[in-house]
């Protein structure tokens, strides 16, 4: 092989890794944003703008700036020294059987592991290529992934249990709920800040110096952290939830910072009755479409008088064309982010909703804060690591074809317009696809609010630090069902989960090392064994 050569199968896989990228941000991406979602921390639209930076950015700015040429060490790349292309094919087709299986998982709304996926791939490219004997099957390998189908939801069930019990004895059950809350909420935020700093730091900036400090600089860092959020919530933060949610106050978000300067404000007005769109619409000619019948309004009074050109008319045809093409490009670049994820009016999941205690309102709204703080910071550092399982890949592709070699150490570069590339891609997945998943994971495991919502992304961001510190093997998506399972379990029901949609989830994480691997490997076999081969 020379250098810049088999340059289809660099082109090829870059469309791959995109395709790759799009399904982590539909699936992976959007479990981590579901439960926010559902509890009603953050809308839709919301959830999706705050991931397009924090994810963009934990990719670009945190992301590493080399890769495991073969995900988790599965597979000796030292098997592939001789011939290199046969390397950059087995990655294409490691992409493709990923990237398909991770789309049609997001599709059907099935929560599952995209490193599981990827790794997946890369054993049945083993497989095809020299055997099942080339594979690691020992707790080194394939042995550890199957743990953890296991020890990630049990773990971070239990994790998740640890915190919001006490949560919902000693302040939710209490009859001055919102009182207790607001004097906890300086101590909720110290512990959100300190595991929350620990685990970007720790996990999340695998492409910066942060990942050569040690445990106890890190411990230190977020301890400082931790006591200056704790600080600034404690002198304004409870002082204005005071005012806003016991008072009532007509105090907006921004006056948190200055809230002590503020004068007693009157409290918010009844919002008014909202106009009957029907009454309307009824007023205007064919009463249908407010938008649509007043443009024809308008252009039935451009008619009055001189009858228009030919040249008029289709000028005005061609503005129609466009006015209808930017419409439709519209809806359909928005249409991810305007679906109802929440499912509350679900009527078949209204038994599962029912089994849940509610809590007063105000007081689960204290959490909401909270959440979206797990939630911001927990995208930040998955766009930073994850990116991995699709960068990888395309990453040693680009490697082989510029040099033409395999490097033996098992790591390739990753170029930044390649991090910047999945980025944009991850953020294109959660936008247009996420709410699939969404849908399924949040409420439609069981009932979820702040509270609770605010827990199983704690206990998920505590699992996964813990895990990987004692070494562990742990999933985040497997963490994030495992913690809104035990929420449910601690909602007082076994009713007050829907069984059917969590042993949907688990079969689908059985079958994401087979079929990915099956995909990926058979398409290398047709490749490499083609009557005109392909490499």
């Amino acid at each position: 092989m020379f250098p810049n050569e088999y340059t289809w199968i660099f082109a090829v896989g870059i469309v791959a890794s995109i395709s790759d990228a799009f399904g982590i941000g539909a699936n992976d991406v959007a479990n981590s944003f579901a439960s926010s979602v559902s509890s009603g921390s953050l809308t839709l639209a919301q959830a999706c703008l705050i991931a397009i930076f924090t994810e963009f950015l934990g990719a670009l700015l945190l992301g590493s700036s080399t890769s495991e040429t073969i995900k988790g060490g599965i597979l000796s790349v030292e098997r592939f020294v001789a011939q290199p292309e046969l390397l950059m094919m087995g990655m294409l087709c490691a992409l493709i059987g990923s990237a398909s299986w991770v789309i049609f998982a997001s599709k059907k709304g099935m929560p599952v592991s995209t490193t599981h996926s990827i790794v997946g791939a890369i054993i049945g490219v083993g497989i095809a290529a020299f055997g099942g004997g080339a594979i690691q099957w020992g707790y080194s390998g394939v042995a550890k992934i199957i743990t953890s189908w296991f020890v990630s939801p049990v773990a971070s069930g239990i994790i998740t249990s640890i915190i919001y019990l006490p949560t919902r004895y000693f302040i939710l059950d209490h009859p001055n709920s919102l009182e207790r809350g607001i004097k906890a909420i300086p101590i909720y935020f110290f512990i959100t800040s300190l595991i929350s700093a620990f685990y970007l730091i720790y996990k999340g900036a695998p492409g910066t110096d942060a990942a050569k400090m040690s445990v106890g600089t890190i411990i230190g860092i977020s301890f400082g952290v931790a006591a200056g959020v704790t600080a600034f919530s404690w002198f304004f933060f409870a002082k204005w939830l005071r005012r806003k949610v016991v008072g009532k106050e007509n105090i907006s978000w921004y006056h948190i910072f200055v809230i002590h300067f503020i004068k007693h404000r009157p409290a918010l007005p009844p919002p008014p009755p909202a106009p009957l769109i029907e009454e309307v619409s009824s007023e205007l000619e064919g009463g249908c479409d407010i938008d649509g019948k007043l443009s024809v309004s308008v252009k039935d009074a451009s008619k009055i008088g001189d009858a228009d050109s030919p040249a008029d008319e289709e000028e005005e045809t061609n503005k129609s064309r466009l006015v209808k093409l930017l419409h439709n490009a519209k809806y359909y670049a928005l249409r991810g982010i305007r679906k109802d994820v929440r499912n509350l009016d679900n009527k078949k999941l209204a038994s599962v909703h029912e089994a849940a205690k509610k809590f007063d309102d105000d007081t689960e709204y204290l959490f909401s804060f909270l959440q979206i703080i797990t939630a911001c910071l927990a995208s930040f550092a998955h766009g930073s690591n994850d990116v991995a399982n699709a960068a990888g890949p395309i990453a040693s592709i680009y490697d082989i074809w510029r040099y033409a070699r395999v490097d033996i150490s098992g790591t390739a570069p990753v170029p930044t317009w390649i991090l910047a590339m999945l980025g944009v891609s991850i953020d294109l997945g959660l936008i247009t696809f996420g709410y699939h998943v969404m849908r399924k994971l949040g409420n439609g495991v069981t009932y979820l609010s702040p509270s609770r919502g605010f827990a199983a992304e704690l206990g998920t961001s505590l699992t996964v630090l813990t895990a990987s510190k004692i070494g562990l093997p742990v999933s985040t998506t497997h963490c994030i069902t495992g913690a809104i399972t035990a929420i449910g379990l601690c909602n007082g029901s076994f009713r007050a989960l829907n069984w059917k949609m969590l042993a949907w989830c688990f079969m689908s994480w059985i079958f994401t090392l087979p079929i990915a691997g099956l995909i990926s490997g058979l398409l290398f076999a047709f490749a490499i064994n083609a009557p005109v081969s392909f490499i």
